[in-house]
């Protein structure tokens, strides 16, 4: 079957029996969430500082886009002190089944709330938002069609409207052969969700490329049992593409966003105290547990910021 990579996205991913709806993610990828606790100290941390913003509601929303196993709301609640954990209000939202062992005080949605006061957090969600492939020919961008049991490609229709201004303003065509994954969805998938804010953070954390240095082939790509595989849209694997955040920042400006900040994971991370510090040799002799345990949390902590690897991440921040 011939289909749009946006259409063949969608129905590999999130169709019926599709890849998220059948798999959990810690099977086939590594995250932030899964390398190392540090992470979901950071976000709390994050959390705290929103609180303290908002005047310390009554109610205050922790909302994870794109939840997978709730493996990062499970820690917050578990970090968070009494005070806090009595006024938070924690929704997953994600469109596999509630995962079994899950608090029961979290709860488990298909779709993002509305009226969020507090913090929207979307940690690898935006680069599986199924988006369409474009080619350049000689007569101009085309889409590119891929058949769903292969991969094999043709191309189609001309690129035109909204899509065409989207590639022209994000994202040119070079040259002659050149591909481009228009970012149409993404943008208006974070736009929905600035709409859903009605006072607090919003938070995107993902694989992204800036307007002046975007690959110029593109950067779809599949996953499957923690290896990187061609991206055939049959069910079997993930199917992602980097984030272009900054077009992104716009739509969520359009949406009602008061501030932006756009960063890399390494600086926000810092910023939220996780160093990677080693710990002091003289600790080994003193406590050589506590040592070992300080030595394992620094080694998490610095692949969280390594800059060539999850420290790399873009994170996108708007506040309403």
């Amino acid at each position: 079957m011939w289909l749009t990579w946006r259409a063949a996205m969608r129905h590999a991913l999130y169709g019926e029996d599709g890849f998220y709806l059948r798999e959990r993610p810690s099977g086939h990828f590594r995250t932030s969430v899964s390398t190392s606790a540090a992470f979901a100290e950071a976000v709390l941390a994050l959390l705290t500082q929103v609180d303290a913003e908002l005047g310390s509601p009554d109610r205050l929303d922790l909302v994870d886009i794109g939840a997978g196993e709730g493996v990062l709301v499970a820690r917050v609640l578990d970090a968070a002190d009494p005070a806090l954990r009595a006024r938070l209000n924690i929704t997953a939202v994600d469109l596999s089944p509630r995962p079994d062992g899950l608090p029961e005080s979290i709860a488990w949605r298909s779709r993002i709330p509305y009226g969020i006061t507090g913090l929207a957090i979307a940690n690898e969600w935006l680069d599986n938002i199924p988006l369409d492939v474009a080619e350049q020919t000689a007569d101009g961008p085309r889409l590119v069609l891929v058949e769903t049991k292969t991969g094999a490609e043709r191309l189609g229709d001309p690129v035109l409207g909204t899509d065409r201004a989207w590639l022209d303003r994000w994202w040119p065509l070079c040259r002659i052969g050149s591909r481009r994954e228009i970012g149409c969805p993404r943008d208006a998938a974070w736009a929905a969700v600035l709409t859903r804010l009605s006072k607090g953070r919003a938070v995107a954390i993902d694989y992204a490329h800036p307007v002046d240095n975007r690959p110029c082939h593109g950067t779809l790509t599949g996953y499957r049992d923690g290896a990187v595989v061609a991206a055939i849209p049959d069910g079997t694997c993930d199917i992602t593409a980097h984030v272009a955040l900054d077009a992104c920042a716009e739509a969520g400006r359009r949406a009602g966003a008061i501030s932006t900040g756009l960063s890399t994971q390494r600086d926000a991370l810092r910023a939220l105290g996780v160093t990677g510090t080693r710990p002091p040799i003289d600790l080994a002799h003193v406590d050589p547990p506590g040592y070992l345990r300080a030595l394992a949390r620094a080694s998490e902590e610095g692949e969280l910021i390594d800059a060539k690897g999850l420290g790399g991440f873009g994170w996108l921040t708007q506040d309403r």
